[in-house]
């Protein structure tokens, strides 16, 4: 598959990406509070000054990259992309997480925004895998994955404490190698 037409089909132009800061504070525990239902029972993303502060701290630890998936011309704020517990040395992984904001469903903000998550994480931080853990019931999580080629590679009960109750998860993965040179979707990828 040509990596060109692959990108034109679901990149949008009037995305970036940028990593957040003090002063995104307001926006976002606006956006949080604004997108409790979209998020619940999926995520539990920062609600709170003190926990916008520790989720700062975190992504500024060499560890953890995150980043706001914003409109390029208006700058709103359409969703959250981290890449956590990064491991370089023989390994380069990491784990992917990731939510939307209410009334950005659905536009492709998200799916613009993952891409160019992955082309940071395989280009720049040189990163050779990421895995994201989903949980089953999650369809628009898991249908972002599969448009953007991660392979389905099992499944983990009672993998992640969410909201209180441990969840089971689907565990999603895709390496440099297949982002790069354009793979074509398995099919368990491609959801045939």
């Amino acid at each position: 598959m040509n990596d060109d037409i692959f990108w034109k089909q679901y990149l949008k132009t009037n995305v970036r990406i940028r990593q957040p800061e003090e002063s995104d504070q307001d926006l976002f525990l606006k956006r949080v509070h604004e997108s409790k239902e979209l998020h619940t029972p999926w995520v539990k993303p920062p609600d709170t000054e003190d926990s916008f502060r520790s989720y700062l701290a975190r992504v500024r630890d060499e560890r953890h990259e995150g980043y706001l998936v914003l409109d390029e011309k208006t700058d709103s704020l359409h969703g959250v992309i981290n890449i956590n517990e990064i491991v370089l040395g023989n390994f380069r992984s990491g784990y992917l997480g990731y939510y939307g904001f209410s009334g950005s469903e659905k536009q492709g903000h998200m799916t613009s925004g993952l891409i160019l998550v992955l082309q940071h994480a395989f280009d720049t931080l040189k990163l050779n895998r990421l895995e994201a853990n989903i949980q089953p019931a999650n369809g628009a999580s898991v249908n972002l994955v599969k448009r953007l080629r991660f392979r389905k590679e099992g499944f983990s009960p009672r993998y992640l404490n969410i909201l209180g109750t441990w969840q089971d998860h689907e565990r999603w993965a895709i390496t440099s190698i297949e982002w790069l040179q354009g793979v074509s979707p398995t099919s368990e990828s491609s959801g045939n």
